[in-house]
């Protein structure tokens, strides 16, 4: 790659949007004056912004103690309310209730909605009455003996939670009642000669000890990083747009496409110019925020009672520094996948629509570390997005040292996923059916017929994703309309209907219905070797201890809640498993899954997913449907772990079998494995030097050198499988030249 062509092509893309009016406008021209105009909108607002009275109804007023008094009035008491509270509610008194109960909540529901009162609160009839007779029975001061107290009717405060004036009401009730009680309290225990105190013996005071750059760092370190990534994602999204789409609609990409630079040096230079437009998009809209939003919470704390002062004031400057260092990589990878999804767009405005998946998806990742119990750990440090605003929170913070020690994963899991985007963007360009996609309606007869008619001997990408997708949604309500085993032959009868109906039916369904050769997307043929059955099942049981390792270290990442455990606990599946035999376990766990899930998965999706021209990208991608398929989370990543090498075992003798069998030996395995019990390992010598017991009774553990053993062996049989001839399909031999810059082969005669 020449970098003096990527400067060029990166001079001319910046140039071309820097005469673009509109490009200039969003970037530069809004933000300086859309948020002045929003903090200005915000502080005109404020004087429009005040607290409605509560209209209150109490019924049963007849039956309240004179002392102390409640109401005075048409409000409550001086005695529970300060002057300003007192104008926030306005009662409306009746003597006693007309109706029952029941009949007054339908009737107040009623009056709410029409908005006649905002809550009502009931007293019971006898409310005076019983009150003084709980007086009564109450032990005088020093007596030792026990009295049987008087219960009293509860006052009831009648509201719409669905109408927000009627929980505000509520709320405002039940203060004043509150204080009511307790001056009810100190009136009972003055009349047994008892201390006021004797009812609050101490009152909690809270102290913060945080100076005061430490708390404006811990607010400024939630907003300030999700700021930064919003506005990188958002100023990516127009120029990759117009830099893709845009020159595709003007017709200027197929003059940059003749040129005589490499396609790679066309994506790095429109990658650098999408970058310096999100990272000057990001940079500027995180000052102006910033600043603007210092100013505004200044003015509006100005303008309140005294005392309510928050004291944000301004970020610390260290954690602009942080920001813009964070920035670059941030921007890339933002920018990478902006440009690649753009590239598929035949428009501007169909760029836009497949640009809101992305938006959908990052979104989630930006928001988890606003949760107040998320913090930066190895897990977090190794999702994307999520740790390096993670990272970003804990260096405003100032924590340092906590940072550091997460710094490498974080850093490690940005690189990787920005090169990975950068590929993915670079192969878009280097595919012509991507780059010249021709328009076209929809029509669904038509569509229909074309999948009849034009078949082709394995499924499209896009039928392979379809067919994953479906799996996954069809688990996902299965999930909730399937009940919950209680014994083994619900289990059974659930796991059946899962793996046969919800998972292989429709996989073989569609290799019937989509291609013409349903047992070669399938892969049903035999293995391309004789040595492969068996290779795969000395795979399986080779690697099964660092797969049971790898799930150990997973659920250590990320531990299932207790709530969940306990469920499982509840459940009680394992007993009922393990009280069955042996072999009905086996067939149910290991050989029902083996069969259906592989045709699933490496059969009809992994076929498809092939004809991206990119194995390990066909792997990868099969191996995540599979994980997503297994539940939760901790099953799901282990589950992608063991599906990437399956999906290398199929891809590389070209056969399904041997994919099902290695999965049927490693589910096997996991079975046995809870079948051996102590006393069983101190009897068999090879047994001890396999497996150590686990402290917890449950299933025991490999020992570590046994796994490290087996490991190399199973490493061995890879490399074997490596140096077996790999038959190439079509699409993977055109990548591969394209990706070598090597001529193809001229086509022979027919």
């Amino acid at each position: 790659m020449t970098w003096t062509n990527v400067k060029l092509i990166y001079s001319r893309e910046l140039r071309d949007q820097l005469r673009d009016r509109r490009t200039l406008f969003t970037i530069v021209v809004l933000p300086l004056l859309l948020y002045p105009l929003m903090g200005m909108c915000l502080l005109q607002m404020q004087q429009f912004l005040r607290e409605h009275a509560s209209q209150v109804r109490v019924i049963g007023a007849g039956s309240l103690p004179a002392d102390p008094a409640l109401i005075d009035g048409a409000t409550f008491s001086a005695q529970l309310c300060a002057p300003p509270e007192r104008k926030l509610l306005h009662l409306e008194t009746v003597a006693q209730a007309g109706h029952p109960l029941d009949e007054l909540r339908a009737e107040t529901q009623a009056d709410i909605e029409a908005g006649r009162y905002d809550a009502v609160v009931y007293f019971p009839p006898d409310f005076a009455d019983r009150l003084a007779q709980f007086r009564g029975t109450l032990p005088p001061a020093g007596s030792a003996e026990s009295h049987r107290l008087e219960a009293i009717p509860q006052p009831e405060i009648l509201h719409d939670t669905a109408n927000e004036k009627s929980k505000v009401a509520r709320d405002r009730v039940e203060n004043v009642l509150r204080r009511w009680r307790e001056l009810l309290v100190e009136d009972n225990l003055r009349e047994r000669q008892l201390p006021a105190a004797t009812a609050k013996p101490f009152e909690v005071v809270s102290i913060d000890v945080a100076e005061e750059g430490r708390r404006r760092a811990a607010i400024w370190s939630k907003i300030l990083p999700f700021i930064l990534m919003v506005w990188a994602l958002t100023g990516a999204f127009y120029p990759a747009i117009d830099l893709c789409a845009g020159e595709k609609e003007r017709g200027t990409l197929e003059t940059l496409l003749s040129s005589p630079a490499q396609r790679s040096e066309i994506v790095w230079g429109k990658l650098l110019t999408v970058m310096t437009f999100s990272m000057a998009t990001a940079l500027l809209n995180l000052i102006i925020t910033t600043g603007m939003a210092s100013f505004v919470i200044t003015q509006l704390e100005s303008m309140g009672p005294a005392g309510t002062r928050m004291n944000v004031g301004s970020p610390p400057l260290a954690s602009l520094l942080w920001l813009v260092l964070a920035l670059p990589p941030i921007a890339a990878l933002f920018s990478a996948l902006s440009l690649a999804i753009a590239a598929f767009a035949r428009s501007s405005k169909e760029g836009q629509y497949y640009l809101m998946p992305l938006l959908m998806v990052s979104l989630p990742l930006m928001m988890l570390p606003l949760l107040p119990t998320t913090e930066l750990d190895l897990g977090f440090a190794l999702i994307p997005i999520s740790g390096l605003m993670l990272l970003l929170r804990t260096l405003i913070e100032g924590q340092y040292l906590e940072a550091l020690r997460y710094s490498v994963p974080v850093i490690g899991v940005t690189a990787a996923c920005c090169l990975l985007a950068i590929r993915w963007a670079i192969d878009q360009f280097n595919n012509e059916s991507v780059l010249f996609r021709e328009s076209e309606r929809l029509d669904l007869g038509l569509w229909i017929r074309h999948l009849v008619r034009d078949r082709l001997d394995t499924p499209t990408v896009g039928e392979a994703i379809l067919c994953g997708v479906l799996i996954l949604v069809i688990r996902f309500f299965s999930n909730f309309l399937v009940p919950v085993p209680r014994d083994w032959a619900q289990f059974a009868t659930t796991t059946l209907v899962l793996q046969v109906a919800l998972i292989a039916t429709p996989a073989c369904l569609m290799a019937i219905m989509l291609t013409r050769k349903p047992l070669k997307t399938l892969s049903l043929g035999g293995p391309s070797f004789l040595a492969a059955l068996p290779g795969a099942a000395l795979l399986a049981a080779c690697l099964h201890p660092a797969m049971f390792w790898l799930g150990q270290g997973i659920q250590h990442l990320y531990p299932i809640s207790p709530a969940i455990q306990e469920q499982l606990q509840q459940l009680g599946l394992e007993q009922y498993i393990q009280a069955q035999p042996l072999w009905q376990v086996l067939l149910l766990i290991a050989v029902t899954p083996a069969i259906c899930e592989e045709l699933a998965f490496r059969g009809f999706i992994l076929s498809g997913l092939r004809r991206m021209g990119h194995k390990w990208g066909a792997i990868v991608l099969c191996s995540v449907f599979f994980g997503m398929a297994h539940g939760m989370l901790q099953q799901s990543l282990a589950a992608g772990a063991v599906g990437v090498v399956i999906g290398y075992v199929v891809v590389k003798t070209g056969s399904l079998w041997p994919g099902v069998l290695y999965h049927l030996v490693h589910n096997g395995l996991a079975v046995l494995q809870t079948r051996v019990s102590p006393e069983l390992i101190q009897s068999q010598p090879l047994l001890r030097m396999l497996f150590e017991p686990s402290a917890e009774g449950g299933a025991p553990f490999y020992s570590v050198p046994a796994t490290i053993v087996l490991a190399a062996c199973g490493l061995g049989v890879l490399w074997w499988l490596k140096t077996l001839p790999y038959h190439q399909s079509a699409e993977e031999r055109l990548q591969a030249a394209l990706d070598q810059q090597i001529p193809l082969p001229a086509k022979a005669p027919a």
